[in-house]
């Protein structure tokens, strides 16, 4: 891995991370508010963030286990303005569909590089102004949204930058697609631009990180892919109080009616088995016909009926 790399899309799976250009460095000075609850987490990601896609697993454990104590204001990054960038052995999309498909082994989560070869998207601008657009009608449904992005383009390898497959998923997470158009063209635009503004001032130099904060001047940063403990830990850091909800459940399809769709890997980082475990329970609830499967070259991701 080249030191100098400046290429965003390629993620490095060592560090977790997909890199921006410009390294801004940190500005330990900006404090970050609470809202409601007693940690406020700001998460920086790109619905094209290859690691963003690798921590799934870990965020949804978190917000599972302790969302009584969490906010999490989802931010955008604008991973790849262009195609202007020429670095690190990308220079062109389809570069980036070998580099995907060893993120997805890495990750052990599905991924499809060849998005990049069939329909490359020019952009990650389009995606991260249409979950702004989102944000505005709902956080909760922006959330779900972002998640629907996610899979089309990792495993249906749609290009998530044109504007029929971002109405498809709008569809599928009930947003209003008439008035998700009219902001995507008007104010998530200049919400978008006061992220990548924010992300200078907090000095954000890649994605995934996750700032937390209890709302005084105390603030841990969690940057790249990392195992749920270290965002656990970063929690507790702040907020010794907060006691763990338990996710055990003798129903091995509860966790759906949380999380309609869910990774291998995913199940397992979640209810604590091993990636084989989680696959078996998985496979066996298939067999019997009680999820849905679609299966793709580097792995699976299950539906309830």
């Amino acid at each position: 891995m080249s030191k100098n790399k400046t290429n965003p899309l390629l993620c490095d799976p060592v560090s977790g991370t997909c890199e921006m250009p410009t390294g801004e460095k940190s500005n330990e000075t900006a404090v970050i508010p609470t809202e409601n609850k007693p940690v406020k987490i700001i998460y920086y990601t790109d619905p094209i963030c290859s690691s963003c896609w690798g921590i799934e697993p870990q965020l949804r454990k978190l917000k599972l286990e302790y969302g009584a104590y969490i906010d999490i204001d989802y931010r955008m990054g604008g991973l790849l303005p262009d195609w202007s960038y020429n670095s690190g052995g990308i220079s062109k999309p389809s570069d980036v569909a070998h580099h995907w498909d060893e993120a997805s082994l890495h990750y052990e989560m599905p991924i499809d590089g060849n998005v990049w070869i069939e329909d490359p998207l020019d952009s990650s601008y389009p995606s991260c102004i249409a979950v702004k657009a989102a944000q505005i009608q709902s956080k909760e449904k922006a959330v779900v949204f972002m998640r629907i992005l996610r899979e089309k383009l990792y495993l249906d390898k749609k290009n998530i930058a044109k504007w029929e497959n971002l109405a498809e998923a709008a569809k599928l997470a009930n947003l209003d697609v008439e008035k998700l158009k009219k902001d995507f063209e008007g104010d998530a635009r200049k919400l978008f631009q006061e992220d990548l503004n924010y992300a200078k001032t907090l000095g954000v130099r890649g994605f995934p990180t996750l700032f937390f904060s209890d709302g005084n001047n105390n603030q841990l940063t969690v940057y790249g892919s990392k195992s749920f403990a270290s965002y656990e830990n970063a929690l507790l850091a702040l907020y010794p109080d907060a006691k763990k909800k338990k996710t055990v459940n003798e129903n091995p399809l509860s966790l759906f009616e949380i999380y309609p769709t869910l990774t291998p890997k995913e199940y397992a980082v979640i209810l604590d088995k091993s990636y084989f475990e989680a696959k078996d329970i998985l496979e066996q609830l298939y067999s019997e016909g009680k999820l849905e499967k679609k299966t793709i070259k580097n792995g699976s991701l299950y539906t309830k009926k």
